[in-house]
């Protein structure tokens, strides 16, 4: 099997492994076996570090249930290779040039030597920040919960936080689906799980350029220099949109400039692949809805635990709009060249997206009859693995929930991955057909 079938299969095995588990008395609250359709709804969710539920996790899941989707979560947000990998660096195993290949795929690294340093690498960094955040948290839970299950709340939403996943445990039978509304005007819980949402979101090769170089910008390579610049202004954008057009309006009355603030700057985090929400999205405008589907569909960066097309995706694609612009036959940016296979990539994968989500949009809409605004932000949260949904996840059909789970399943194995899988390998071409100019625009 090539590699991108490997990793295909391994998520696969993965969530039905996680819907077994799911799938039994011990895992719910009740001590009755969960519908076999919400115990595979919720595995695909999980492994795919998605966030889209059909069952409060609180109230509906026991602690076992609750210990089997952080552990998909753990699986999903890692990879399943590099999970792998752990285990057999654990027992000793040698790490053969086939794992090496491998591996490679799996994290999108740019070559095969020092892999195995590199995934190490990534297993500490993951550790360390995720033992971070959940020290942080545990200073709030544990004196609202006790010591115990305050423990447990911080663990479960600083992994979660940091594998962009979504789930949290603040639900109650009395109010289920509340993630972290409750939280809305809390700095502190809100400005943590953002900085977990976004160190989970830049990718592992952005904290190894930042490691050897340190603070020295120019020395980053020209991934990190593109993943940085867009991140900063997909972050700091949108608040400005969030906090002048959207918590202006009547609707969000009773709140002072500092918690506007707050709300605005953690939505435009959460929007990228995270899933939390501390705003009643139900109450947003259309155009916030739909600024909200945007940043769902960039998502986070490559080699990270976020979905959607990535930053560096758009980067590609504003630089390659800018040569045009400039009238340059090639597309620059920080004094490099960008191959055309790149921008080849960033092509394919956000007209894949594009297409998925809508046609996914358009499903929903007649499927369940809502407005299209609403199946289309259902369809890209769960395509970009984000999570987030106007509550319409838990009322849906059969043929419904099958879509979401594909679009889930697709976006947590990317859409190259996918189209590596099945496609065919062609030799080298050694002639040309002859060229031929088409007019555009």
């Amino acid at each position: 099997m090539k590699p991108p079938k490997i990793i295909l299969s391994a998520f696969l095995l993965l969530i039905l492994v996680g819907a077994l588990l799911l799938s039994l008395p011990i895992a719910t609250r009740s001590g009755q076996r969960c519908a076999p359709g919400d115990a595979l709804f919720t595995a695909v969710s999980a492994a795919c570090v998605t966030g889209l539920v059909v069952q409060d996790t609180a109230s509906f899941w026991s602690p076992f249930g609750q210990a089997v989707i952080l552990l998909l979560i753990q699986a999903g947000g890692l990879g399943v290779v590099t999970v792998s990998v752990l285990f057999a660096l654990l027992t000793g195993r040698r790490i053969g040039l086939r794992h090496r290949f491998l591996m490679q795929e799996s994290i999108s690294a740019p070559q095969m030597g020092g892999i195995v340093r590199l995934t190490c690498f990534l297993l500490v960094v993951t550790l360390t920040i995720e033992l971070v955040g959940a020290a942080l948290l545990s200073l709030r839970f544990c004196p609202q919960s006790g010591w115990k299950r305050g423990l447990w709340y911080a663990i479960f939403h600083s992994v979660s936080a940091f594998c962009n996943a979504g789930f949290d445990l603040m639900g109650t039978a009395e109010a289920p689906f509340a993630s972290l509304t409750g939280f809305g005007g809390d700095f502190f819980v809100s400005s943590v799980i953002a900085f977990l949402i976004v160190a989970g979101g830049l990718g592992f090769f952005t904290y190894d350029d930042l490691r050897t170089c340190g603070f020295r910008f120019r020395r980053y390579h020209l991934q990190t220099k593109l993943i940085l610049i867009s991140t900063a202004l997909l972050l700091f954008l949108p608040a400005v949109f969030f906090f002048f057009l959207e918590f202006s309006r009547p609707s969000w009355t009773g709140m002072d400039a500092g918690q506007m603030l707050l709300l605005s700057f953690f939505q435009s985090v959460t929007a990228r692949t995270a899933g939390f929400n501390t705003a009643e999205l139900s109450l947003f405008c259309p155009p916030s809805l739909a600024l909200l589907c945007f940043l769902m569909l960039i998502g986070g960066s490559p080699s990270s635990t976020a979905g959607g097309i990535k930053t560096t995706s758009l980067a590609v694609l504003f630089l390659c709009a800018r040569s045009a612009f400039s009238n340059h036959s090639e597309i620059q940016g920080f004094q490099r060249r960008i191959p055309f296979s790149i921008l080849q990539a960033a092509v394919t994968i956000a007209l894949l997206y594009l297409l998925l989500s809508l046609t996914a949009g358009f499903a929903l809409c007649y499927l369940e009859e809502i407005s299209l605004l609403s199946a289309i932000f259902e369809s890209v949260s769960a395509l970009g693995t984000v999570g987030l949904s106007l509550g319409l996840t838990p009322q849906l059909g059969l043929a419904s929930r099958c879509i979401l789970m594909l679009l889930m399943y697709l976006g947590r194995v990317g859409g190259l991955t996918l189209l590596y899988a099945v496609a065919q390998t062609h030799q080298m071409q050694s002639s040309h057909f002859p060229q031929e100019g088409v007019a555009v625009g």
